[in-house]
Parts: structure tokens; C-alpha cells; sequence
């Protein structure tokens, strides 16, 4: 079986927070490929930036998102950067995606100044602006529809994703 939905897009734009609220409204299964990597790994996503590297945090995510998509069937939270990956872009065709897109002010709010985000741990700000810039035409490239989060409480967004799912 295949997910429901799965959501992408960069930090801060609620992929988490929907993604749990959207699941408990359709009564379905919340899965987050990052919890799934910390589990493989056995520490916090930070420890394996840390000790193995962003390399290897790579490779644990990208098998982590094919085991999500193979065996998922609820809602999938994939983290930010696992668009980077053309095979997880591959293996997103045929699935509905929704990217769930936000701008640097309400991510940067969001997000705050980092902690626990490894790739956010030196100059916040520019380094988000940095990732929105460069991952945003990816999102847009396996997503099926988008939803734009910024200025709008969790509820509002689920309830959009929510109607774009079949019935």
C-alpha cells in the first residue's frame, strides 16, 4: 500500500505539525522519515551529522524513504532535503505530494535559530534563504498540488490538504 499523502517542503513549513493533525482527521497512520532515521541510526539526526556526517545522514534518508513509501499508509512527512536525492524524486512519481510551501520570514519565525537542525546551526537566516532558494524548484518537481502555509494556523492548512485527498 502506498501512503496517502506525503508531504514535502523546507523547514519551518509544518510538514510535522500538519502532517500529525492531518492523520488524526482521516483516522490513518502519521509516519516521519526523520523519526524513522533516528531509530535506524539509534541517535538524534544532529549526532549523525556529528559523527558520521551529512553524507551518511543522506544515505539513511534515502533508505528510509523507500521503505516509507513501500510500506506507508498514512500520512509520510519527508524531511527537507530528501528531495535532493533524484532516486527519492523518482520514487515520489505516482504518489500525491503536497508540498506545503513557506517563505523565508514565516519559516525563519518557525524554525527559530536552529536547535537541533544541524544544517542551521551557523547563521540561521541565510542559510534557510539558502535552502528554500535551492530546494524550491524540487518540491515543485515531485509535488502534485501545494499549499501555502505562511500566515495561516495548522487547522487551516489541514483542512486544505485534507481537501485535496480523495474521499
Amino acid at each position: 500500500m502506498a501512503p496517502v499523502v506525503v508531504l514535502v517542503g523546507a523547514p519551518g513549513c509544518g510538514k510535522t505539525t500538519v502532517g500529525r493533525a492531518l492523520a488524526a482527521t482521516l483516522g490513518v497512520e502519521f509516519r516521519d522519515t526523520d523519526t524513522d532515521i533516528e531509530q535506524m541510526a539509534g541517535k538524534p539526526i544532529p549526532e549523525i551529522f556529528i559523527d558520521e556526517g551529512e553524507a551518511h545522514f543522506r544515505t539513511l534518508e534515502r533508505a528510509a524513504v523507500a521503505a516509507a513509501l513501500a510500506g506507508g499508509t498514512g500520512v509520510l512527512a519527508l524531511g527537507g532535503g530528501a528531495v535532493l536525492a533524484e532516486e527519492i524524486r523518482a520514487a515520489l512519481i505516482g504518489h500525491r505530494v503536497v508540498h506545503l510551501s513557506v517563505e523565508l520570514p514565516d519559516a525563519v519565525k518557525r524554525v527559530g535559530l536552529g536547535a537541533g537542525r544541524p544544517l542551521l546551526a551557523i547563521n540561521p537566516r541565510a542559510t534557510l534563504k539558502y535552502l528554500l532558494d535551492q530546494r524550491r524548484p524540487l518540491y515543485a518537481e515531485v509535488a502534485t498540488e501545494t499549499v501555502v502555509t505562511d500566515g495561516r494556523a495548522p487547522a487551516q492548512v489541514v483542512a486544505d490538504v485534507a481537501a485535496l485527498l480523495p474521499r
